[in-house]
């Protein structure tokens, strides 16, 4: 199953939403303010996607984040397993396979 995490108010997870409902694929939709993303789960994730993939640098949360000014990629993985909105948003998990951002010609392949 298709797991896609998702923060509201995002116009990016309303395309996907949208994508995936179009033809009819089911998705399991995980609202990130309730469940927050595990450190297993994001480094599926960052093994797939890459870790500058991950962060949102437009969002507020991101730009008084301190970690954005640190190399450490611990510091920045902490950083944003601790707040979701630092997340580039949606993250869509098809087992080990997973994408960042609206992302269809991914989808489509899958």
């Amino acid at each position: 199953m298709i797991q896609v995490y998702f923060l509201k108010k995002n116009f990016d997870v309303q395309k996907a939403e949208r994508w995936f409902r179009e033809r009819k694929i089911p998705v399991q939709m995980i609202d990130l303010a309730k469940a927050r993303l595990g450190r297993r789960e994001l480094d599926s994730v960052r093994r797939s996607a890459g870790l500058d993939a991950l962060i949102d640098l437009e969002s507020r949360a991101w730009k008084e984040c301190p970690a954005r000014y640190s190399g450490d990629e611990e510091r920045i993985v902490a950083a944003l397993l601790e707040n979701p909105a630092r997340l580039r948003l949606p993250i869509v998990r098809n087992g080990q396979m997973a994408t960042v951002g609206y992302a269809p010609d991914k989808w489509e392949g899958w």
